[in-house]
C-alpha cells in the first residue's frame, strides 16, 4: 500500500469501525506469516485457553490464566510492529535499533515468565 496516509485519516462512525477491523486482519495476516513466534504462542493459546476455561478453579482464576496468555499475544504482536518499524528506517545496524528491539524482545520475555507464574501459582492452588 502506498500513498498519503493522511488520506486515511477523518472517518468516522461506522465507516471508521470497519476500516479499523479491516486494518486489523490484515496485521493478524502479516504477523502469522511473518512470525513463527507469534504462531507458536497462537496455537499455545488455543490449546491453554479451553484448559484453563475447565480447570477445577475459580472463574476468576480461569480469566486470569486466559487473560495472561491473550496478553502474551499482544505483546508479541507489539514486539513485531517495534521490530518492522525499526526494519522501516533502514538495515544498517545502529545501537538505538538494536536497544529497541532488545527491549521488544525483553517484553515478551517477561510477559512469558509472568505467564508461567500465573499458571504455576493458579494450579498449585488448585491441586495442592
Amino acid at each position: 500500500m502506498t500513498g498519503d496516509a493522511r488520506e486515511l485519516k477523518g472517518r468516522t462512525g461506522l465507516r471508521r469501525l470497519v476500516n479499523a477491523f479491516g486494518y486489523s486482519i490484515d496485521g493478524f495476516r502479516a504477523i502469522w506469516s511473518s512470525e513463527q513466534a507469534f504462531r507458536q504462542e497462537f496455537w499455545l493459546s488455543v490449546v491453554l485457553i479451553p484448559v484453563a476455561l475447565l480447570l477445577p478453579v475459580s472463574r476468576t482464576q480461569s480469566a486470569l490464566l486466559a487473560f495472561s496468555l491473550f496478553f502474551l499475544l499482544i505483546v508479541e504482536t507489539l514486539n513485531s510492529a517495534i521490530e518492522a518499524a525499526i526494519d522501516r528506517i533502514g538495515p544498517e545496524i545502529h545501537p538505538l535499533s538494536k536497544k529497541a528491539k532488545d527491549l521488544g524482545s525483553l517484553a515478551v520475555l517477561i510477559t512469558l515468565a509472568a505467564d508461567a507464574l500465573i499458571w504455576v501459582l493458579v494450579l498449585l492452588d488448585a491441586f495442592w
